[in-house]
């Protein structure tokens, strides 16, 4: 698919699926072609702060038996990769890597080898290893705050991939210094989603896998609908506003935004997603979409874009050509699409909804 096929213009969504919100909601358009004429079955399920979201055509075999396995999935990875449980594998990671070696199973270490692979090419935009300055920012148990200087300074002395050593041969992780360590809140979401695809690829079915509002994962495309499922990505700050579609055919997509987790300073108006070259809010962006293969990337992308803002971000996707965004800066008087062509402000969105 070329890059910019990603992208529904105006009249071109169908109601074979219309996913509403930072990636929400399945409606139906108004139009009752017989192709448009699908009924589906949605299944939810709370995991990992949030609520997964398992969408299929009504009538696929052992519906019921498929959203069970993909949800225990889901809760699978969960139970690994949050830093919120004491017994979670990532939890004992970061208690043990600093003082020995830590075996690592097949799954964290190809997340840990993707982790550190988007690391370098965005130039330390996104990094997996930010914990410290996380907790110092109050963005892990909260309330959130601005830390004093020094406070902050030893948390980001604490933090970054710098201090992993990941020993391919081995398959270990060792953290280089003392107090490192590792948090997947921007990417563990987007990994339990390519997971739990695996096993939607198994039974041969097409779905759409949503994790909250801000992940998407697309396998295959609705029946009729050749060109994909139809997502739509709204406004951060005026929700009943979209800003673009996007088509998704086995690719997923990602929004990092400034909708929560915020707080007032001097002044200004603070948000949740830290760049953690500086230890200090990214700004700028309203709110920042990567379009890529898997919601992994997509995720961690999301994150990146946000920080790298609008020049950073056209350099990645000009190198990159299986990798899109969908961008709204702050002064930006419409969003923007990046691809591996450039920039381009996108039409406004009319959809009826």
């Amino acid at each position: 698919m070329h890059r910019r096929e990603f992208l529904s213009l105006p009249n071109l969504a169908t109601s074979a699926g219309h996913i509403l919100g930072l990636a929400g909601e399945l409606a139906g358009e108004t139009e009752t072609t017989s192709e448009q004429e699908i009924a589906w079955l949605r299944f939810s399920h709370p995991a990992m702060a949030t609520t997964f979201e398992l969408i299929v055509p009504f009538g696929t075999a052992s519906a019921f038996d498929l959203a069970d396995r993909v949800f225990n999935c889901i809760d699978a990875s969960e139970a690994k990769l949050t830093v919120y449980r004491e017994d979670s594998f990532v939890s004992e990671l970061n208690r043990r890597a600093a003082l020995e070696p830590v075996e690592l199973d097949d799954e964290l270490l190809a997340l840990l080898r993707l982790a550190l692979q988007l690391h370098r090419e965005t130039e330390g935009a996104f990094d997996c290893a930010i914990h410290r300055l996380i907790e110092c920012w109050g963005f892990f148990r909260g309330p959130p705050r601005v830390p004093e200087a020094r406070e902050r300074q030893r948390a980001l002395s604490a933090s970054g991939s710098r201090w992993l050593h990941l020993d391919e041969e081995r398959r270990t992780l060792r953290f280089l210094r003392p107090g490192v360590a590792l948090n997947f809140g921007s990417i563990g979401k987007g990994y339990a989603l390519d997971r739990a695809a695996a096993l939607i690829r198994e039974e041969g079915t097409c779905a759409l896998l949503q994790g909250g509002r801000s992940s998407v994962l697309a396998v295959g495309h609705p029946p009729g609908q050749p060109d994909g499922w139809c997502v739509a990505i709204r406004h951060p700050l005026q929700p009943q506003r979209i800003l673009a579609e996007v088509r998704l055919k086995d690719n997923a997509l990602g929004t990092s935004a400034f909708t929560f987790r915020y707080l007032d300073w001097r002044g200004k108006t603070l948000g949740h997603i830290l760049d953690p070259r500086t230890g200090w809010p990214a700004s700028g962006m309203w709110s920042a979409t990567a379009i890529a293969p898997t919601a992994a990337e997509a995720d961690a992308l999301a994150t990146a874009f946000f920080i790298l803002g609008v020049d950073k971000t056209c350099q990645f996707c000009r190198t990159h050509p299986h990798y899109a965004a969908i961008l709204l800066p702050e002064e930006a008087p419409a969003p923007l699409l990046v691809d591996e062509h450039g920039v381009t402000a996108l039409p406004p969105v009319t959809t009826g909804q």
